[in-house]
């Protein structure tokens, strides 16, 4: 079907809204990067602080049942597990990549495993996969609404992992490396693990003088790991969310370099036919002019 002005007229008129509304979710994912990455570092402090106070539990006490390694036998829900996705599409492969990850590294633990999902991409993934998950949770749209967020997981976690349970808990998530660049990784939370432990407890206390535990070791230990388990969780959803936001900047990139070429084309259809048309206008005067003077 041959094409006219008027139908070029409406494809670029079209591709021109096409092309705002890309730059628009461009500058949006541009600008979303940049808060939740200064939320992974303004964490690293209060991390550090966490950690130190772990290092003095454990440096004159053993690892109790909370860090211990307890595994359900066959046929029992042995890990539970939180896999951070995306809600919206035009990521690329942000979804499958993570997915696939936590299909992979679930499937070599013995027993059966729950999963939670964060979005709904991440969700249908998962169930697509013959993994459905137990809860599934909105993505967070800002930096605020994350800590919400974490303190509906940290109230799944605690029903499924009361005490006595032999469950892991496990973290899947996309990391940012560099420019658009993720990579998935996982985190096992708990139990503890044993060799980060003993790190901890020989860390050196920077006054020189090791300070006391008020108010019963145990309580505080669990005060502590508390914050540790709100910590990673926070830290794995904001390095997701900036993945996320870095996938949807570069699949905009791509989107809006198909869009210039497509208008470059457009452009250059709309001007031959328009000058096509203009010449046998011409031709036609001419024509007529001819007929008209002839002898």
């Amino acid at each position: 079907m041959s094409e006219t002005t008027a139908s070029l007229r409406r494809k670029i008129s079209g591709a021109g809204d096409l092309q705002a509304v890309v730059r628009s979710m461009k500058a949006l994912a541009a600008s979303s990067i940049g808060q939740y990455e200064q939320s992974v570092h303004a964490l690293a402090d209060y991390y550090r602080t966490v950690e130190m106070g772990l290092s003095i539990c454990f440096r004159n006490s053993a690892p109790g049942a909370p860090m211990s390694e307890r595994r359900g036998g066959t046929g029992e829900v042995s890990a539970a597990a939180v896999v951070f996705g995306s809600d919206q599409g035009l990521v690329g492969q942000f979804n499958e990549v993570v997915a696939d990850f936590a299909l992979k590294t679930l499937a070599a633990l013995p027993g059966k495993t729950q999963v939670w999902a964060v979005g709904e991409r991440v969700h249908a993934r998962l169930s697509d996969a013959g993994l459905p998950p137990r809860g599934l949770f909105a993505v967070p749209n800002s930096v605020k609404a994350i800590t919400p967020l974490i303190g509906q997981l940290l109230v799944a976690s605690e029903q499924r992992l009361g005490p006595g349970a032999p469950s892991e808990l496990h973290l899947f998530y996309n990391r940012p490396s560099s420019g658009a660049v993720y990579a998935p990784v996982g985190q096992r939370l708990l139990p503890l693990d044993e060799t980060w432990l003993r790190r901890l407890a020989g860390l050196p206390w920077p006054p020189g003088n090791l300070p006391e535990v008020v108010g019963g070791g145990s309580a505080t230990l669990r005060a502590l790991i508390s914050e540790y388990l709100f910590v990673s969780l926070f830290r794995a959803c904001a390095e997701s969310l900036a993945s996320e936001n870095a996938s949807r900047l570069a699949a905009m990139q791509r989107a809006e370099k198909n869009i210039d070429e497509l208008l470059e084309e457009l452009n250059g259809n709309f001007h031959r036919l328009r000058q096509s048309g203009i010449d046998e206008e011409l031709f036609d005067v001419i024509s007529g002019f001819e007929a008209l003077t002839a002898p």
